[in-house]
């Protein structure tokens, strides 16, 4: 999974020219045939974190930690290795003008 991180207090404008960018590589991804679906995401304070313990639930509006850096979209591909996530993970922060992290899963169900 490649993870969008921004700062949601300095988010440059929506511009065309982002969204064509990222667009590009969103083409280009499924060309390539790696493409498994991704997204953008709305601003953390629309998120609700869900905790149970001892039996309890609580829900709280907004993110769970206190940081400057959210997740703010995410790409799932699939390719053969690190290398080639790293390599498309470059070509995205690039069209993101954002930095991008890179995470494998733990196996897929």
């Amino acid at each position: 999974m490649m993870g969008v991180r921004l700062n949601e207090d300095a988010l440059p404008p929506d511009d065309e020219a982002s969204f064509a960018r990222v667009g590009a590589v969103n083409d280009e991804m499924k060309a390539q045939g790696v493409w498994v679906f991704g997204g953008g995401l709305l601003p953390s304070d629309s998120a609700t974190v869900v905790r149970v313990a001892n039996g309890s639930t609580t829900m709280t509006d907004g993110p769970f930690a206190e940081t400057k850096e959210q997740l703010g979209g995410f790409w799932v591909i699939d390719v053969d290795d690190l290398d080639a996530a790293l390599a498309w993970a470059e070509k995205a922060a690039e069209a993101c003008e954002v930095p991008i992290e890179v995470r494998p899963f733990d196996g897929l169900a």
